[in-house]
């Protein structure tokens, strides 16, 4: 099903420009990119494992296709991990982000993954004439979706760039007259402090963590340009995108329903997500929370006039003397303040038993604690008030762009017990 649907594409847009590869100067038709899938023929094997962020992956990508074989990308010298064949329908592995602890698989039908570019294209409006500019990994979830499956299954053009530092984005970002910019929050931030944002970004896109309110204000006020904040999972792609053409007015706001997506809130308040894009199944160990076109999340989630609002995650609730409270949303609080680069809140085990828990605040800028504790105590109970900071420079991501809370918890908790 790839296969054809990628065949009748690249004869359709045989001329048409495909793919460049800003490093090596390389570019591709869609015809050429055929031509070239074509003569790759990967091993024996039955599991193909694309790499890194280069044309290669997509070759890969593409024999796996023909030959019908399971694909699971990995990071640039990742071994290829021990998996057990998944169900015969199954074509597609990711791994999860493991934000909040081990990694798993999730499987993919061709359908699934067909479906998930076809929400992804409409819902953004994705345009042939305004390529990607590929500077999120083509490894992970948000990259495959938004910069993989639709150059092979929409047509629309990629350009490949190496780094997202400013000035080759901006170099990579003169190659042509329009573009369209996926990217996560913190390259957001380096562009706009170094003044980077091409011109020419016609869709901007900010996914993978949540994009600070401030940023989304002042890159629009300075540049003209709307952020829309994207909000989607390995097991099920896209759930909800912001389309409006001005800055949101709350920070928890993820945007409406993506196109061909049904949300709605379990007994717990979690956002439940349904579509023909949700994932077959969790892979090698299943789940009851993932199966049969419905994605159980952990997120906490109100609607409001079409609207979905975060709330938090029900797992990561720090629970303060019997009273619950959301990191998230003291996140937000401290991420309104002007001089706040980055922030992340967790609970950790309290040495006073009655309390259960204590609230602590990571924090990267150029502020005082006094400060902060000041300007929250303004818009939130006393009670929720971080009582220990950390102050950092940055705050280093994963490989996949990520935030570990989970990591922050476990090592200031041993940090405190040391």
């Amino acid at each position: 099903m790839l296969y054809e649907r990628w065949r009748k594409i690249s004869s359709e847009l045989r001329n048409e420009f495909a793919l460049h590869n800003f490093a090596d100067g390389q570019r591709w038709t869609f015809g050429e990119l055929f031509d070239a899938g074509e003569k790759l023929k990967n091993d024996a094997a039955n599991t193909v494992f694309p790499r890194g962020h280069a044309p290669e992956f997509i070759f890969l990508l593409l024999a796996a296709w023909r030959e019908d074989k399971l694909a699971c990308p990995l990071e640039a010298g990742q071994l290829p991990p021990p998996i057990p064949a998944p169900p015969k329908n199954c074509v597609h592995l990711k791994s999860t982000s493991a934000t909040g602890g081990a990694a798993r698989f999730v499987a993919f039908t061709a359908e699934q993954l067909v479906a998930d570019a076809e929400n992804i294209v409409a819902s953004m409006g994705l345009r042939a004439d305004w390529p990607n500019l590929g500077v999120i990994s083509l490894v992970h979830s948000y990259g495959f979706s938004n910069l993989v499956l639709p150059l092979l299954l929409h047509g629309i053009p990629l350009i490949l760039v190496s780094a997202p530092l400013p000035e080759i984005v901006r170099r990579a970002a003169a190659t042509e007259k329009n573009l369209t910019l996926p990217a996560v929050p913190a390259m957001w931030r380096a562009w706009h402090e170094a003044q980077a944002i091409p011109q020419n970004v016609r869709l901007a896109i900010s996914a993978g963590a949540p994009l600070p309110l401030h940023l989304e204000q002042e890159v629009f006020k300075s540049c003209g340009l709307k952020i829309h904040n994207f909000l989607g999972s390995s097991e099920c792609g896209g759930i909800a995108y912001d389309a409006t053409d001005s800055p949101r007015a709350d920070a928890a706001c993820a945007g409406a329903p993506m196109q061909n997506v049904n949300l709605s809130l379990n007994t717990d308040g979690c956002l439940t997500v349904q579509s023909r894009a949700v994932a077959e199944t969790y892979w090698p160990d299943k789940l009851n929370s993932l199966g049969g076109g419905i994605f159980q999340t952990g997120d906490l989630a109100e609607f409001q006039a079409g609207q979905i609002f975060l709330r938090g995650r029900l797992g990561d609730q720090i629970n303060v003397a019997g009273r619950k409270i959301s990191p998230e949303a003291i996140e937000r609080m401290l991420l309104a303040h002007p001089q706040v680069r980055e922030c992340l809140v967790f609970g950790a085990p309290s040495r006073e038993a009655e309390r259960t828990e204590i609230i602590v605040a990571v924090v990267a800028g150029n502020v005082a604690e006094r400060t902060l504790k000041q300007f929250l105590l303004e818009k939130i109970p006393a009670w929720q008030v971080p009582r220990e900071w950390r102050f950092v420079e940055s705050l280093p991501t994963n490989a996949r762009g990520k935030i570990s809370r989970a990591e922050w918890r476990r090592n200031f908790t041993a940090g405190t017990r040391g």
